[in-house]
């Protein structure tokens, strides 16, 4: 059964490779679904699975990624509080591990990511709105179907994602 070490500053743990394999690959597409970069997906698949927390070089050690990728990844993750930092003593290097409470995570999700869309929506249907082509009766009806359905939608949205939120974070 391969594994690896992991190094550092901190007790010396084992994590089997093959899960580690499966988990970034888990997360990779799971990301990938939520419209997030793979290299998002990679370092929380390390880290969901990672027994102790990890520094940045190591990170970027283990999935063979940029620096830059390693950097931006974490911050993405975050800015969602799917990771947070932790102390290591004697080590000035900030650590990571990832959050396991899903239902914290797709809240926070929707919160920061999907809500932002939602209002930024209503502006965009406006603007439709005022540029609709009046060429006939027939086709500016037809365009006025499209956008009513669109406005319903945000309205939706608007009521279903918060309460949706609210209802993960118990």
């Amino acid at each position: 059964m391969p594994s690896t070490p992991i190094t550092g500053n901190q007790p010396e743990q084992v994590i089997n490779q093959d899960l580690e394999i499966e988990s970034i690959d888990f997360f990779v597409r799971m990301m990938g679904m939520l419209g997030m970069p793979r290299s998002v997906g990679e370092i929380y698949g390390l880290l969901y699975f990672s027994p102790s927390p990890l520094p940045m070089d190591k990170i970027v050690s283990r999935l063979g990624i940029s620096l830059g990728s390693a950097s931006q990844g974490l911050k993405t993750l975050r800015s969602l509080k799917a990771v947070r930092t932790s102390y290591v003593p004697g080590d000035r290097r900030d650590h990571y591990l990832a959050e396991t409470e899903f239902r914290r995570l797709f809240a926070n999700f929707i919160k920061e990511e999907i809500m932002p869309h939602m209002e930024s929506a209503k502006e965009r249907i406006e603007r439709m709105e005022n540029a609709l082509p009046v060429e006939s009766e027939e086709s500016e009806e037809f365009y006025k179907i499209r956008i009513e359905k669109l406005k319903r939608l945000t309205r939706a949205g608007g009521r279903l994602l918060p309460a949706l939120a609210g209802l993960l974070k118990f």
